[in-house]
C-alpha cells in the first residue's frame, strides 16, 4: 500500500512539474548562423538551474543580433516564433538567459500571456529552496525583496498566471501583494537583523584569529566539488549533490595536517556566471569568509569543457570582495573530478594565478595527500622559524607549540625544553618571544 502512495505522489509530482521554453540574444557573432559556444554553455547551464528549480526545459530559442532590444528583449520577429513554440510544445513558462528590465518583463507577458522568469529570478528561488540557517534565509528574502521591488508590477501579473512554481519560493506572492513602502520597511529590518548575524559572525572570526588556528576557505564555481572535497578531508557528512547549488550554508571543520597542526577548512556558497548582484550584496558576511581566509582552495571541476571560464568567473567574484594579486592571499587551485577525464586531457589544464596546482579526485581520493602537504607548505611559509630553549618551570608554554605550530625539534636537555618550530606570529607574545629572540636560517 506504501508503494502505491509513492507511485501516486511520483506521479502528481511529475504533473506539477514546469515546462519551460528558455531563450537568449547572441551579441558576439551576430553575422553567423551559428550560436556561439559561450552562448550554448550559458544556456545548458540555465537549463540545469531550472531543472534543479524543478522545472523541464522543452525548447530552446536563440537570435543573432547585434544588440539586445530595448522594449521586448528580442526583435519582434522572434517574439512572434517564440509564442509558436510555446503552443506547440505546450510550455507554461518562458525563462531569458539573462536579467530582463522591468519594461522588457511587462513588454514580454503582454506579447506572450504566459509566465516570463529571467535567470536571476531561478537562482534566487534555488537559493530560497536550499537556504538552511537563519542568516542564510534572511540573506535569501532580503536579496529576493530587492530584485522584486521594482518589479512588483510585471511579476504580480506574471506569477499569478500559474499560481506559483519558479521564481516564487521566500518571500512568496504574498510579499508582492503588499505596497513598496511595506517593502522598504521590511529590507530594513532585514538589512538590522543581518547586522546583529554579521556582528556575532565578525565576534567568531576574531575568535578564531585570537587561537591562532589558521583557516583555509574552500571557494569555486558551482557544482565544482566543494562539499565532496570537504567531506572527504574531514568526513563532515555535507549534502553532496550533482546539482548546482546543492548547499549553500558555509560549513567549517577541523582538520589535522600531516605535521600534526590542526587548521580550519570552511566551504562557502559556489559561484556562477551572471551571479545577481543583489545576491553578492545579500551573502557579503558570508562570502567574506574567504577574505578572513589564510590560504584560499579554489576548486575547479577539471572534467568540465568551460573550466576556464568557470575559473574567471571565480576570480571576478573574488575582486569584487576585493581579493586579489592585492590582497596577497595565497591560492591553491584544486582541478577536481580527474577521474573524469584522460591523462592526456590534463595537458594545459591549468591557472597560472595560483600559488600551487593540485590535480585531484575527491571521490576517490586521489591526490588529497599532495593537497594537504601543499596547504601545510603554503601555512609554513606565513610562520616564523623558532630555536628556543624553554625552562621547564614554562613547560606549558611548549603545549602552544603542539596546538598552534609545527615542531620540527623537541629535545629535553639538562636546563629545559629546546624546540625548534615554525609558529604562527599571533603567539610569540604568550610565548614570551619576540623578533629578537628567534634564531631564523
Amino acid at each position: 500500500m506504501a508503494e502505491k502512495k509513492s507511485t501516486m505522489y511520483d506521479l502528481e509530482a511529475e504533473k506539477i512539474r514546469e515546462k519551460i521554453i528558455i531563450f537568449a540574444v547572441d551579441t558576439g557573432g551576430y553575422t553567423k548562423k551559428e550560436v556561439s559556444l559561450e552562448v550554448q554553455a550559458s544556456l545548458d547551464e540555465l537549463a540545469e538551474l531550472i531543472d534543479t528549480a524543478g522545472g523541464e526545459v522543452v525548447g530552446r530559442l536563440v537570435q543573432n543580433r547585434d544588440k539586445i532590444a530595448n522594449d521586448l528583449y528580442l526583435g519582434r520577429g522572434k517574439v512572434e516564433e517564440l509564442r509558436n513554440m510555446i503552443y506547440e510544445l505546450g510550455a507554461t513558462g518562458v525563462c531569458c538567459d539573462d536579467e530582463l528590465s522591468p519594461a522588457q518583463l511587462m513588454n514580454l507577458q503582454d506579447a506572450l500571456d504566459i509566465k516570463v522568469m529571467d535567470r536571476t529570478m531561478v537562482i534566487l528561488d534555488i537559493f530560497a529552496a536550499h537556504a538552511g540557517s537563519y542568516e542564510g534565509k534572511l540573506q535569501v528574502e532580503l536579496a529576493q525583496l530587492k530584485f522584486r521591488a521594482t518589479r512588483l508590477i510585471g511579476m504580480r501579473d506574471s506569477l499569478s498566471r500559474l499560481g506559483g512554481g519558479i521564481g516564487t519560493r521566500g518571500p512568496g506572492e504574498k510579499k508582492l501583494e503588499i505596497d513598496r513602502r511595506v517593502i522598504r520597511e521590511r529590507i530594513s529590518r532585514l538589512k538590522a537583523e543581518l547586522r546583529t548575524v554579521e556582528a556575532q559572525r565578525m565576534q567568531q572570526r576574531k575568535q578564531r584569529q585570537r587561537s591562532a588556528v589558521p583557516v583555509a576557505g574552500i571557494v569555486g564555481y558551482t557544482n565544482a566539488g566543494k562539499s565532496t572535497l570537504l567531506n572527504a578531508m574531514t568526513g563532515a557528512g555535507v549534502l553532496e549533490e550533482d546539482k548546482l547549488f546543492a548547499t549553500l550554508d558555509p560549513t567549517t571543520r577541523n582538520y589535522r595536517l600531516p605535521g600534526g597542526q590542526n587548521i580550519l577548512l570552511t566551504d562557502t556558497v559556489g559561484f556562477i556566471r551572471k551571479l545577481p548582484h543583489h545576491l553578492v550584496e545579500a551573502f557579503g558576511s558570508t562570502l567574506e569568509e574567504a577574505k578572513y581566509c589564510d590560504v584560499i582552495i579554489h576548486v575547479v571541476d577539471a572534467s568540465d569543457v568551460n573550466w576556464d571560464k568557470n575559473i574567471e568567473t571565480v576570480y571576478h567574484t573574488l575582486k569584487q570582495l576585493k581579493i586579489d594579486e592585492k590582497s596577497g592571499k595565497p591560492i591553491i587551485t584544486v582541478f577536481n573530478k580527474v577521474d573524469k577525464i584522460e591523462k592526456d586531457d590534463l595537458v594545459g589544464v591549468r591557472d597560472l594565478r595560483a600559488d600551487r596546482t593540485i590535480y585531484v579526485s575527491a571521490k576517490n581520493g586521489q591526490g588529497l595527500d599532495e593537497l594537504a602537504s601543499a596547504i601545510e607548505e603554503i601555512l609554513r611559509n606565513q610562520k616564523i622559524y623558532i630555536r628556543h630553549t624553554f625552562a621547564y618551570s614554562d613547560a606549558g608554554l611548549t603545549g602552544l607549540i603542539h596546538k598552534y605550530g609545527e615542531i620540527k625539534t623537541e629535545e629535553y636537555l639538562d636546563d629545559g625544553i629546546f624546540i625548534e618550530a615554525y609558529v604562527p606570529s599571533s603567539i610569540l607574545g604568550r610565548l614570551g618571544l619576540g623578533f629578537e629572540d628567534e634564531e631564523e636560517y
